[in-house]
């Protein structure tokens, strides 16, 4: 006995529902390859082959302006390890990097604290804060220049006010250094100020409450409220600043030209740009941006790894 269809009402098979997610699923890869994979050919042209190229130059000793390659194998590599300069460069490297990562993200916490109170014209102390770092670093450069002059600059008048001597910041490569690390510090203060600013108006309140009525004292708080609360944050800001300081070229090269003395002030980003456009050796050049490659890949590594333990 089979039951009458009723009008009006259409019966649907079960394979119904299964088509309809699979055509869904369909349109969602569909939608997620076009947003996708534009991104995808961009990063091949110009992230991964100029970096796969780079590696294979690196075994070739090339003079840049010519056509003609020599295969030379590790030599570069064994150059550059066996040359005293590239350890002083490396030196350089890391005491730039540690001060501008360690004094940029310090201060900015510090600016960050202070101007997320209530004062007068905070905003306009907010802007003035983030300022430089939206300004051309060959220009910070050229102001820093008669900031550090050792004849008529504003360290000299101040120092000369409390009646101590001028360094001498362009004949000792440890003032040189110093320098445009300062330099360096002061243009990315305003990048670390915002983030940490962005960050400690986000986060609980509640917990801040709390500590008000127990009565904690304000560095306790710091320690064991805000801070955790910032984890995340610092983070962030380790890896990215990190990264934009082992790039730092045009300070460098407005400020000193790598000097005093051939490489006082060079940096492992410098001597790229110094081997391969001025002593046209671009396959050493070359082996030193792969060694820097490398040393920034197993940092950032590390640091991840670091933070996964932490989490």
């Amino acid at each position: 006995m089979t039951t009458p269809a009723i009008p009006g009402l259409e019966t649907t098979t079960s394979d119904e529902p299964t088509k309809r997610s699979r055509s869904l699923n369909w349109r969602h890869i569909g939608l997620a390859a076009i947003l996708i994979v534009p991104n995808m050919i961009l990063l091949g042209l110009f992230t991964y082959r100029p970096l796969i190229d780079n590696f294979r130059i690196s075994f070739y000793n090339w003079n840049i302006s010519s056509p003609d390659m020599q295969f030379v194998g590790l030599g570069n590599y064994i150059e550059w390890f066996t040359d005293d300069t590239s350890w002083q460069i490396a030196r350089n490297t890391l005491i730039f990097t540690l001060v501008a990562v360690i004094g940029s993200m310090a201060l900015g916490l510090a600016l960050a604290l202070l101007l997320d109170q209530h004062l007068r014209a905070r905003n306009m102390v907010r802007t003035m804060v983030f300022a430089p770092y939206v300004i051309s670093g060959a220009a910070i450069g050229v102001a820093f220049q008669f900031v550090f002059d050792p004849g008529y600059g504003l360290v000299q008048d101040v120092l000369g006010r409390l009646g101590l001597d001028t360094p001498a910041f362009y004949q000792h490569s440890g003032w040189a250094l110093f320098m445009i690390t300062t330099t360096y510090v002061w243009k990315n203060l305003g990048y670390t100020f915002v983030i940490y600013l962005a960050a400690l108006q986000g986060r609980r309140s509640d917990l801040d409450e709390a500590a008000e009525i127990d009565g904690t004292p304000a560095w306790r708080k710091f320690w064991r409220v805000t801070l955790p609360q910032l984890k995340g944050t610092t983070f962030f800001l380790s890896v990215t600043v990190l990264l934009n300081s082992f790039q730092v070229f045009d300070i460098i090269q407005v400020m000193t030209e790598g000097g005093p003395f051939g490489t006082g002030t060079s940096t492992l980003i410098y001597q790229v740009y110094q081997e391969t456009f001025v002593n046209n050796r671009a396959g050493y050049g070359a082996a030193v941006a792969t060694i820097m490659f490398l040393i920034v890949l197993v940092v950032t590594l590390v640091q991840v790894k670091l933070q996964d333990k932490q989490d």
